[in-house]
């Protein structure tokens, strides 16, 4: 009979949150950094410096692209692989892997997708508009857990349960990614991309171990998503859900999925993270006109689809879970916790402008929703650090049930 909770399964979260509190300082910084030098005298600099056009040696196939291009859909790709290990780590031995446990974080995820989409068209009927619907659905888990991490004392079940909403969160925004925002599937490309899975595959079958070994199949993926018309980027999570959960060798604890995770998510964390916000997260405040028009729509539904809609729908999403007994709260936590969690998740940041750059080309538009996107997860973050510091209630929690 297996044990519904190994070891490792708590362990792992754990780390996981860690490493996600520590880097949402330098994902602060590195956005700070990043603001500053869009809006100083050499902000020229920042504009020119992401669309210098690079031509990689391994890459005769492609034609030179520029920097922006390479952070993010190249080195995104490796942040994806990481999301994808940890869903595959997740659905087999975590916080999805039973049903029941996952019932209650899938519904209030996606209460806080269907939500704040719905409110950002209700405030935005133009088409070309409404194509950023999907900017305010997503959570960010580093400034979410870091933002957790500043309240002070909570109980470990309302971390673990964030974590898991947060990459439901990113499942959603993943699948919204590849149907919404990919520009139809070019044939040869999806033939690619099936020759490149199966040559993981047939390695695995041949016993290949060694991490590194892998990059060419990898690379053929990623080839095969740019050329169906895909996002790239999304190659790292078809890998990570293609990465064995067992050892592979008698004798070894851990599983191929831990072991690439733990060996990449430093470096996602610290490095390819903060690079990205430094690269997306420079809206220059002199050419931002926030007056009228589709810019101030734009910011208004991702402000209010972020702070508003996100909260109420994770609320809403909850309470209904609950009353039709579909789910159940960990005995430890309450309501009070529920609206932390539901407010902390209004902050969007690193995949809601990864969104925000597939869905506008108008430069007015897409500086809109960045800005608006950087202000409405400093408004969430905001919000939540007041909610999690405020008095506590010595109330009954919501649900005395296990999760």
């Amino acid at each position: 009979m297996r044990c519904p909770n190994p070891p490792h399964a708590t362990l792992q979260p754990l780390r996981f949150i860690s490493i996600e509190a520590a880097s949402a300082l330098a994902l602060l910084l590195a956005a700070a950094a990043a603001l500053l030098w869009a809006n100083s005298p050499w902000r020229g600099s920042y504009e020119a410096l992401w669309h210098v056009r690079l031509h990689l040696p391994l890459t005769a196939w492609l034609p030179p692209h520029e920097l922006q291009f390479w952070i993010n859909d190249g080195l995104m790709t490796i942040f994806f692989l990481v999301v994808g290990l940890e869903i595959r780590r997740e659905i087999h031995d975590g916080a999805l892997s039973e049903p029941k446990a996952a019932t209650l974080p899938l519904i209030a995820a996606l209460g806080g997708v269907v939500v704040p989409a719905l409110l950002y068209i209700l405030l935005n009927t133009d088409p070309t508009a409404r194509r950023g619907w999907a900017i305010p659905t997503a959570t960010d888990i580093a400034f979410a857990v870091g933002v957790l991490s500043l309240v002070g004392r909570v109980p470990p079940a309302l971390r673990v349960l964030l974590l898991t909403l947060a990459i439901i969160d990113d499942i959603v925004a993943i699948l919204v990614i590849a149907f919404f925002y990919s520009h139809g599937i070019a044939p040869i490309g999806l033939a690619v991309v099936v020759a490149g899975v199966l040559l993981v595959l047939l390695m695995q079958r041949l016993g290949i171990r060694a991490a590194l070994a892998y990059a060419a199949p990898a690379v053929v993926i990623w080839y095969g998503m740019l050329r169906a018309g895909a996002q790239p980027a999304l190659a790292g999570v078809l890998l990570g859900l293609l990465t064995p959960v067992r050892p592979q060798v008698r004798g070894v604890r851990d599983a191929p999925v831990t072991r690439v995770q733990a060996l990449l998510h430093p470096y996602v964390a610290f490095g390819i993270m903060p690079l990205f916000a430094f690269a997306n997260a420079g809206v220059s405040l002199e050419g931002l006109d926030l007056s009228g028009g589709l810019p101030l729509t734009i910011g208004a539904g991702v402000v209010a689809g972020l702070v508003a809609g996100k909260p109420v729908g994770i609320a809403l999403a909850t309470h209904a879970a609950l009353g039709l007994k579909l789910g159940t709260l960990p005995a430890s936590l309450g309501w009070r916790h529920v609206w932390l969690l539901a407010v902390l998740a209004g902050v969007g940041f690193t995949m809601s402008i990864y969104i925000a750059d597939l869905a506008f080309d108008d430069a007015r538009l897409l500086a809109a929703a960045k800005f608006a996107v950087l202000l409405a997860s400093g408004l969430a973050g905001i919000l939540g650090l007041i909610l999690g510091r405020l008095p506590r209630s010595r109330a009954a929690p919501a649900s005395r049930a296990a999760l």
